[in-house]
Parts: structure tokens; sequence; C-alpha cells
């Protein structure tokens, strides 16, 4: 799953981190894959504004489950910043790390002028890229990376003994990131959540381009995708409603303020355009009861021929909700899993086994949830 660790109206910040926490725990609990945490800044429905600082705290909180970035915005940080950031969490957490990079800032551009300094990073950055990712591999390998200094052999590491390393990926919603992560070899990430244009087209150029790699022998896919399950239609609808008034506020240039509770969306009247926003979000969402839900991800999986569904569940709160938790999102992992793999969901913090869900689903192509 993916999370931005969003700040609803009735919350601060430290309840929200409370309740990612939390979910964290229940996805682990319930034998979730991954766990990604995303880096946003400057928003005030988003809390996720460093991933490895994320990443070391549930490490230490969980058990099993893979966590990552999804992803470290690498034109915001250095490369030698990122490399020893996620070589020290492996070191931490053996074999549980994966290191999602995307190309984007992640923010606004006074904010990314703030994020990298009076000596100034600049356009360069972005067209540098490709080397950038490259940088990151070879810092974070056993081997290092050799500098040329005069007179030297001088070697540069992320850590002083690597033992493993990481899983890196390469996150994107354009052409742009299909083709850079086919030449490269590696595993590559699909934001339908944040789009939802252009899925297709940009899996099936990343696969017909791959070039086997060291990382990768060939493709692995997976995409991303927004998500609320309810007891009803009605009320999966009404938690998600939220989020995107969210994004459709991001997208019109909105002046953007913390999450809703659902009581607040409701009352809300937006413009048209919105409006039509929101309406097209809904339907490239999974969103609806159990059943329903489990037959849109695997819907999902089958018409783009991924490897792994990544699921972002944004479901919001209602008025009178613990602000240190957040049952609507909670109880969308519980109610998919028990649909998609016949997992036991009882709420709350009640025991689950930690088996992993991986190759339960009958779908063609879908491996984990």
């Amino acid at each position: 799953m993916l999370d931005l660790v969003p700040v609803r109206t009735d919350q601060s910040t430290s309840d929200a981190v409370a309740a990612t926490v939390s979910l964290a725990q229940v996805a682990d609990r319930l034998g979730f894959t991954r766990y990604w945490l995303a880096e946003h800044h400057n928003m005030p429905a988003v809390a996720a504004t460093s991933p490895p600082v994320l990443i070391a705290m549930l490490g230490a909180q969980t058990r099993t489950i893979r966590l990552g970035s999804g992803g470290v915005m690498l034109p915001n940080h250095a490369p030698l910043a990122v490399a020893e950031q996620f070589a020290l969490l492996e070191a931490a957490t053996p074999g549980r790390i994966d290191l999602g990079i995307g190309r984007a800032p992640g923010s606004d551009p006074v904010t990314s002028m703030a994020l990298r300094g009076a000596a100034g990073r600049d356009d360069t950055d972005i067209a540098n890229f490709p080397q950038y990712l490259d940088d990151v591999v070879a810092l974070m390998g056993t081997d290092g990376v050799r500098v040329a200094v005069p007179r030297q052999n001088y070697v540069l590491k992320a850590t002083p003994a690597a033992a493993s390393e990481p899983k890196m990926w390469l996150l994107g919603s354009s052409m742009y990131s299909a083709h850079l992560a086919a030449a490269k070899g590696l595993p590559y990430v699909f934001a339908h959540h944040f789009s939802g244009q252009g899925t297709a087209e940009a899996l099936a150029a990343y696969r017909s381009e791959f070039q086997p790699s060291d990382l990768a022998s060939e493709p692995v896919t997976f995409l991303t995708v927004n998500a609320a399950v309810a007891d009803t239609d009605e009320e999966a609808a009404a938690l998600m409603l939220p989020n995107l008034h969210m994004m459709a506020k991001l997208r019109t240039g909105q002046p953007l303020t913390a999450l809703d509770l659902v009581e607040e969306a409701q009352a809300k009247q937006l413009h048209p355009q919105a409006q039509a926003m929101v309406e097209a979000a809904f339907g490239r969402s999974v969103v609806g009861t159990p059943a329903t839900a489990a037959a849109q991800v695997r819907e999902l999986a089958e018409q783009f021929g991924v490897d792994e569904v990544m699921i972002n569940p944004v479901a919001s709160a209602r008025r009178g909700t613990d602000p240190r938790s957040a049952p609507g999102r909670e109880r969308t992992l519980g109610l998919l899993a028990k649909a998609c793999c016949n997992k036991s969901w009882h709420g709350g913090h009640a025991p689950f086994t930690t088996a992993s869900v991986a190759g339960r689903l009958t779908s063609r192509g879908f491996q984990h949830v």
C-alpha cells in the first residue's frame, strides 16, 4: 500500500503520524507485501515530507512488511544523501527496504527552491536525472564508486560495509519514465492513482523496450490506485469524497487545506470543473463493497498485466473519530484483504496472521496485494 500520511481537519501532524503507525501495523499483520511512504512538501493535507524518517519509524514498529519510498523525489536531494539514507535503512532492517525514486519535485516551485538550498540545484538536475539514478545505485553497492582525485584511488560508499542493498524502483506517470526505466533495466511503477491517463501506453513501452540489468532480468511492473472500501457502496463513496475534493483543488489551483471530514466534504458545492474532476476520479478508483472492490482490483491487474497492485487507502473519517486513528483506511485494507484472499478481519487491533497474501489472487498477473 501507499501512504501520504493524510492530515484531516480534526488532526495535528502528530495525530496523523500516530494513525499511520497503526495503519502500517494493520497492513503488516494482514500480510501485505510492501508499505510505501510518499514525499510531498508544504501541503496542509499531507504529512509525508521525509520518507526515510517515516520508514525508520515504521521499521521499528512492524515485523515483516517491506518498507519503502513512493517515492524519493531525487531532484530535491543529492544522490549521495539518498544512497546513505537508504543503505542505512537496509542495514537496520535487512531485506525489507525498497527505494522508489521519482523525478517530480513533489511541491511548488518556491518550496522546491527552498529544499535545494542557497547553493542552488537548478533545472540541470532534471536533465541529469538519469545519471543521478546510476549514482545512487552505485553508491549503495558493496564496491562503491571510484572517484577521480589527483594522486589518489578514492572510493566513495554509502555505508562502510554494505551486506545487502535496497530494491530499486523507478516511479512515473509519463512516457519519459517508462522509456528511462526500460533503458536502465529498473522495475517500474506507474502512478495510476494520480493521473489515470496513459497507463497502458507507458507499461507497453516499458515492456517492449526493457533492457535486462543487474537490477531486473525481465520487466517488473505495478500500478497504484486510490481505494475506499466499506460495507456499502454509498459509505465507501462518502469516505473517498474528501480526498477527491482535495485533488480537484490541487488541479484547479485552489488554496489547499487539511483533508475534510466526510460531513465537511458533503456540505460543499464545487465549481463545475472541479466537480467533473471528482466524478472522473471516482471512475478510475477502487470504491465500493468488499466484493465490488476486489473485483475492481482484479480487473485492473488483468487489464494492465501488472505484477502487483498498490492500494492508496484514501478513506477519510466522520466527525467524532479519534484523531489518532484512521478507521476508514484500516477497514479498507481489512475488507479488501478478506475479499481478495480470505483473510479474517476483526477491525481495531485484533491479531491477524502474518502469512503473505502473495499469489492468492486468481486473476492473471496479480501476485501481491
